[in-house]
C-alpha cells in the first residue's frame, strides 16, 4: 500500500510542475482577435488565378495628410516591396519600387500619373498592405511595364 501512495503522490506533483511550466508572459503573448490578420486578406490575385501579390510598406513619407478630418488618417507610402508568387511552379519574384520616382518618371514620359500613394493607416496590416489597395500603389509601375500582373 505504501508503493500505491508515493505513486499517487508523484501524480499529484508531476501535475502541479506541469502546471507551473505555463507562465503568465506565455497567456499574455497571445494576439487577441482584433489584431489579428488573416493571411488571405493581405494577397490579391490576378485575373486567371495564376500569381498572388503581396505587399510590403517599406517608407512612408511624413508629410500631413491633406484635410484627415474628410478621409481619416492616411499614410503616403513612398517604398514598397512586392512579392509575387506563380502558384503554377511555386516561383517567387520580389522587387522593391520607389512609388514616388515611378510617378515622376510616368508624368515625364506620359505626361500623366495615376498612382494614390495616400493610404488609410487602418489599411495596413502587420507592416503589408491589404490586397484591395495594390492596384493603388502599382498602378503607374504597371503602366510602365515594370511589373506584370
Amino acid at each position: 500500500m505504501s508503493e500505491k501512495n508515493t505513486k499517487v503522490e508523484s501524480a499529484d506533483i508531476d501535475s502541479e510542475s506541469m502546471l507551473e511550466t505555463v507562465s503568465d508572459a506565455e497567456i499574455n503573448s497571445r494576439i487577441s482577435f482584433e489584431e489579428f490578420t488573416d493571411e488571405r486578406m493581405l494577397v490579391s490575385h490576378d485575373a486567371f488565378g495564376n500569381k498572388q501579390m503581396k505587399i510590403k510598406v517599406l517608407e512612408v513619407s511624413d508629410e500631413n495628410p491633406p484635410s484627415k478630418w474628410k478621409f481619416g488618417n492616411r499614410v503616403k507610402v513612398t517604398k514598397i516591396l512586392v512579392t509575387i508568387k506563380h502558384l503554377t511552379t511555386q516561383q517567387v519574384e520580389e522587387g522593391e519600387f520607389d512609388i514616388e520616382l515611378i510617378e515622376r518618371e510616368l508624368a515625364e514620359k506620359r505626361h500623366y500619373t495615376s498612382t494614390n500613394r495616400w493610404i488609410p493607416a487602418s489599411d495596413i496590416k502587420n507592416g503589408y498592405v491589404i490586397g484591395s489597395k495594390h492596384t493603388r500603389l502599382i498602378s503607374d509601375a504597371s503602366a510602365l511595364d515594370y511589373i506584370v500582373f
